[in-house]
């Protein structure tokens, strides 16, 4: 698909100097045309009909697994606790969510440096669901040129039947795509029952009907549109491409001149490449470009013109590979290198970061201890005459299972907790705890002393607890 504006160009000295000619007007947008995929068998497809399946059945099946009585994957907002394969997160660990998009980015860079946009291709959630429309409407409505037909064949009971079938399969497909994203956020299980006894929150109703809607519409009528249009990555990814990059790319110095000709004829006595222009690249792209112009932002690289190609080669007796991932360099004679400074770059942050995620989430206590003293009062004598002050002592247990924890504190001599020193906090609780420590006057060094608090978990030996705090007491005897 050229993006060229088409100039006249007008030669002054030709025109008659009291005749204004008119300026030409260009459309700079055209309307949409509907695009008929063809469909294509190859090794591509195969790579592709894998991860589609991959893909769609994780997000699919992850909403319905549970382990250790809690959901794979839940993110409880109202509880403000988001539960990632057994690991319990808290709003405090929003620092991990930004290390993972960071990651994502880089990730992302990285990929499209050594092999543009395969993420497009064969990962993006609107490629995976447009060719799972797309599969769905040529088993309904038949092949490319049946569908073609169809649509241009007046209104029937056969047109009227098919294309009801189409789109009720569509918006199934997109009501369960929408209770799945929902069930990620509504526990699964409760949202079926909910949504179909009319027992759900209006929330629940409204992104369940969002996200079917954006389904419907992205996937069965929009399609190559979200590619083009409202996807920033087909704008931005020239910036990480190189002629070093592999892309999708059409071979002209073994395909031109193009032309059809008999399987019998020698295209090198006939003075013609081995392209045999049978527009197959063309008819099999879902975003109606023709690989043969050159590199567009428009290709995603699904590869499905490289199937189309090496198919109609291998009929003609041809080397495949006349549509293939190469590279620019490549095209050119000249040597081409996977690993270079920017890759180098890219790779270097990336696993940077994953080794700090990792690190954190590995060394990440699933508890936590915080004490709070007492500001209204500086500090009091009991009937022993010790000095007392007061603390609020708070526990968080991030973890999956309850914990029971012993409270101790040191750091004066002869220093107690007068109140109870065994606490148990349940899985994602946030205890609070009203907490008295008093010392004997003597031991007093300081009107504002260091101590120290511990919390060590009897479920858990290993998980032990401390912080640091002030005790106030009266100036020391001379």
């Amino acid at each position: 698909m050229s993006n060229d504006i088409p100039v006249k160009q007008i030669d002054p000295s030709s025109e008659p100097s009291n005749n204004k000619s008119k300026p030409e007007t260009v459309d700079l947008y055209a309307s949409r045309e509907k695009i008929y995929v063809k469909e294509v068998k190859g090794f591509f497809q195969k790579i592709r009909n894998v991860s589609l399946t991959l893909l769609m059945g994780m997000y699919f099946l992850f909403v319905w697994l549970t382990l250790d009585g809690q959901p794979l994957i839940h993110f409880d907002l109202p509880a403000r606790e988001f539960h990632l394969y057994g690991v319990t997160f808290f709003p405090k660990d929003f620092f991990l969510l930004s290390g993972m998009l960071i990651i994502s980015a880089f990730g992302l860079f990285f990929i499209t440096t050594l092999f543009g946009r395969v993420w497009c291709g064969y990962t993006c959630p609107q490629t995976v669901w447009t060719f799972i429309f797309m599969w769905i409407e040529e088993k309904v409505e038949g092949s490319r040129n049946k569908r073609i037909k169809l649509d241009k064949a007046p209104n029937s009971s056969e047109k009227v039947i098919k294309k009801t079938i189409k789109h009720g399969l569509w918006l199934f497909l997109a009501l369960a795509t929408g209770l799945t994203f929902v069930g990620y956020f509504y526990p699964i299980r409760e949202l079926i029952v909910d949504i179909f006894i009319l027992d759900a929150n209006g929330w629940a109703y409204f992104w369940v009907g969002f996200f079917t809607i954006a389904t419907y519409l992205n996937a069965g009528w929009m399609r190559e549109q979200v590619c083009l249009y409202m996807c920033p990555y087909a704008r931005f990814q020239s910036v990480m491409f190189d002629p070093n990059t592999k892309i999708v790319s059409y071979d002209p110095n073994r395909g031109e001149p193009r032309g059809g000709r008999k399987k019998s004829v020698d295209p090198a006595e006939a003075g013609l490449g081995d392209c045999i222009d049978c527009g197959l690249c063309v008819q099999v792209c879902p975003t109606g470009i023709d690989i043969r112009d050159g590199l567009q932002y428009e290709c995603i690289g699904c590869a499905l013109c490289i199937d189309a190609c090496d198919d109609v080669m291998e009929k003609m007796n041809y080397p495949k590979g006349l549509i293939r991932y190469t590279t620019e360099n490549e095209l050119e004679g000249k040597p081409s290198k996977l690993l270079r400074p920017r890759t180098f770059g890219y790779g270097a942050v990336l696993a940077l970061m994953i080794g700090a995620i990792i690190f954190t989430i590995a060394t990440r206590v699933p508890a936590q201890l915080d004490i709070l003293r007492d500001r209204g009062a500086l500090f009091s004598f009991n009937g022993e005459g010790r000095v007392e002050n007061s603390y609020t002592v708070k526990i968080q247990n991030m973890s999956e299972i309850p914990h029971t924890f012993n409270l101790a504190v040191e750091g004066m001599d002869d220093i107690r907790i007068l109140t109870t020193t065994t606490v148990v906090v349940n899985s994602g609780e946030n205890r609070t705890l009203p907490t008295v420590v008093d010392v004997p006057p003597e031991s007093i060094t300081d009107t504002n002393s260091t101590i120290r608090f511990y919390a060590v978990s009897k479920t858990d030996p290993s998980l032990s607890l401390e912080t640091e705090s002030r005790f106030v007491g009266p100036r020391p005897r001379q």
